[in-house]
């Protein structure tokens, strides 16, 4: 049987998100990190003054295209839907907790992809947490785990998010005194605002067309024996690996690796904290964005869940850095562990009473 055009769609937009990504780099960007969802999200919290680790402040045009891009397609091609309602709190606890297991391993599934492309064997052990976080959630799903049903809201919830996008990119145009910009550290690499911006709309618009995430393709191998989604992403790594290795950005190996550290039982664990989370949000943080773009205010809410998992991550030493990891963020990701766990059991019992 041939392949299907969802499945040539899929594989076709992988092939240029993963070559964009690898540009990006070549145009300024920190290495292995043509795009990061956790980092840039980081990065423009660093940016608003909400942290103040000097290193990590800019306003990342990719995170601002992701959302407009997606609004714009989602709005061309009619599934831009005003809905919302579904345990928002929750949601809330959970993008903080998924973005604390991000910046352990530091980098979100979208980076773990990117860094493997760029030969960071590191990321090895990120990914097999990250399968393990969202085989333990897959557990719960089978068993009925849900956090209940959306409902329609009105356009003007829609409209809050693409909003403060744009407000985001006229003070990153304009630069007021209030809004932060790294002098160095990886807040300072970065291709022009124009360059990053339209990476940020086309990559935005694939992803809402093809509706890639990485979580859903891997939960979808494990429940249904489906790749379709998942070749999504083999295609970013094929893409990525060839521009790395044709400029001379694969450095195969473990040590003095970009934005990086070499322990491999918080890079695991930290990744299986963001699967395990993401899958019981329905979407990783790239999805997150997309969803979001599309009038999802439950995925918006998740998005402030993750605005502020950052904030709280380099606001109280919780990130780990090429250094390695702090004693808080162990802490962290292991409370994150109990706090999913309950909201996993909690949500699973409600649906089988």
């Amino acid at each position: 049987m041939g392949i299907t055009h969802e499945k040539r769609a899929i594989i076709i937009a992988g092939l240029i998100i993963g070559a964009i990504a690898g540009f990006l780099v070549l145009a300024g960007n920190p290495a292995n990190m043509g795009f990061c969802i956790a980092c840039f999200i980081r990065d423009t919290v660093g940016g608003l003054g909400l942290h103040r680790a000097a290193p990590v402040q800019y306003i990342r045009p990719e995170i601002i295209g992701l959302i407009l891009g997606a609004f714009i397609l989602s709005v061309i091609r009619g599934e831009h839907v005003s809905k919302g309602g579904s345990s928002p709190m929750t949601r809330f606890i959970l993008g903080v907790l998924v973005m604390i297991g991000c910046l352990m391993f530091l980098g979100c599934p979208f980076r773990l992809i990117l860094r493997l492309a760029g030969g960071d064997w590191n990321a090895i052990l990120g990914f097999v947490g990250f399968v393990i976080g969202i085989g333990v959630g897959t557990v719960f799903l089978k068993n009925g785990y849900s956090l209940k049903r959306t409902y329609k809201l009105t356009k003007l919830d829609t409209a809050v998010m693409p909003v403060l996008q744009v407000v985001l990119l006229i003070f990153v145009v304009t630069a007021p005194a209030f809004i932060f910009f790294s002098e160095k550290g990886p807040g300072a690499m970065h291709a022009a605002w124009a360059v990053s911006l339209i990476a940020g709309l086309v990559v935005g618009g694939l992803a809402q067309y093809t509706r890639l995430c990485m979580v859903g393709g891997i939960r979808d191998i494990i429940l249904f024996h489906e790749t379709k989604l998942i070749l999504g992403f083999v295609a970013v790594l094929v893409a990525a690996f060839l521009v790395n290795i044709s400029f001379g950005n694969f450095h195969p190996g473990f040590a003095n690796q970009p934005i990086a550290h070499t322990d491999g039982l918080w890079n695991l664990l930290g990744m299986a904290l963001a699967g395990f989370c993401s899958i019981l949000l329905g979407g990783c943080p790239l999805r997150q964005l997309i969803l979001a773009g599309e009038g999802n205010s439950d995925s918006a809410v998740t998005v402030l869940g993750l605005i502020v998992g950052a904030a709280f991550a380099h606001n109280f030493n919780l990130a780990a850095s090429g250094a390695g990891p702090t004693f808080n963020g162990q802490a962290a990701v292991i409370i994150g562990f109990v706090v999913a766990f309950i909201i996993a059991v909690v949500n699973t019992r409600q649906q089988s009473a």
